[in-house]
């Protein structure tokens, strides 16, 4: 915060307070009992749930849902009318949690909710969820695998954690087709994933033709990350954020919700965000 409020466009910039979510909006995409098991962890002061890789504390319930919520908001103001696009910043991410499993810091998949809110409450029927996070979001993927309405497209490092994410994994059943992987060496950079974009990932949102279009936004891919070994410059978040921006303002009429993912680098995170932001503030 303290790097984006230094920015140009950052008093531009209309923030929004989150709430947390509503339970039944939980449930679109995660069991009352996994929900519960979660919610009874964190109070009982547990240190994490279901892996040592979902570190927890007493209030990390209470933030998930808020951190869940938020997208929701954003989403609401978009349809309103009253703003463009918008970018969730907050944590704990959401991608690697699956229906009935806590993982990779992730204890409900915030942006797999939200597909599910915009189909369920205001009806859309093609959401593109596009996932750039160096991590694969298995949970989104699994979620979505046999529903051809939601098209998920993940670029990442593979093999990596958390271990899905192959080229041949393309959907299942009446969602066949539905799921475009497009998994990245180790090593790999800027103009590897700008290839991939033009030959892959372009055609298959183009042929989709979404109505709403939903970011895992993970900076970790960035070349500083720790937690990961590809090697894209802080300029090429802004290039992948420019060619959203322009799927949505073809598509979309603009719309975007963008959800803050992974990103462990605390000199690279800021200037990255910052990059997307000042794309989707264009508009």
């Amino acid at each position: 915060m303290a790097h984006l409020q230094t920015q140009a466009w950052f008093s531009e910039l209309h923030q929004l307070s989150t709430t947390p979510i509503e339970r039944k909006w939980l449930e679109t995409s995660h069991t009352s009992s996994y929900i519960q098991r979660a919610e009874t962890a964190c109070k009982s002061n547990q240190t994490f749930l279901d892996s040592m890789d979902v570190a927890i504390s007493k209030d990390s319930y209470e933030v998930a849902l808020l951190a869940a919520g938020a997208p929701i908001i954003l989403a609401d103001e978009i349809i309103k009318g009253s703003i463009h696009n918008g970018f969730v910043l907050a944590r704990p991410p959401g991608h690697h949690a699956e229906r009935e499993q806590a993982m990779g810091f992730c204890l409900f998949n915030n942006v797999a909710i939200l597909a599910r809110y915009l189909q369920s409450n205001y009806g859309l029927d093609k959401v593109l969820i596009l996932d750039w996070d160096v991590h694969h979001g298995n949970g989104t993927q699994h979620t979505f695998e046999e529903d051809p309405s939601v098209l998920y497209v993940s670029t990442h490092e593979y093999p990596y954690y958390p271990g899905t994410g192959a080229y041949t994994e393309t959907g299942i059943g009446r969602g066949k087709g539905a799921t475009l992987n497009c998994p990245m060496s180790a090593g790999v950079s800027d103009d590897d994933y700008e290839v991939a974009f033009r030959e892959k990932i372009l055609p298959k949102i183009e042929s989709f033709k979404p109505e709403f279009v939903i970011i895992s936004a993970g900076f970790d891919a960035h070349q500083d990350d720790p937690l990961g070994h590809i090697l894209l410059n802080t300029e090429f978040f802004g290039w992948m954020s420019q060619r959203m921006l322009e799927v949505a303002d073809k598509h979309c009429q603009g719309r975007i919700v963008s959800v803050l993912e992974g990103g462990y680098d605390l000199s690279a995170l800021p200037l990255c965000v910052a990059e997307h932001l000042a794309v989707l503030s264009q508009k």
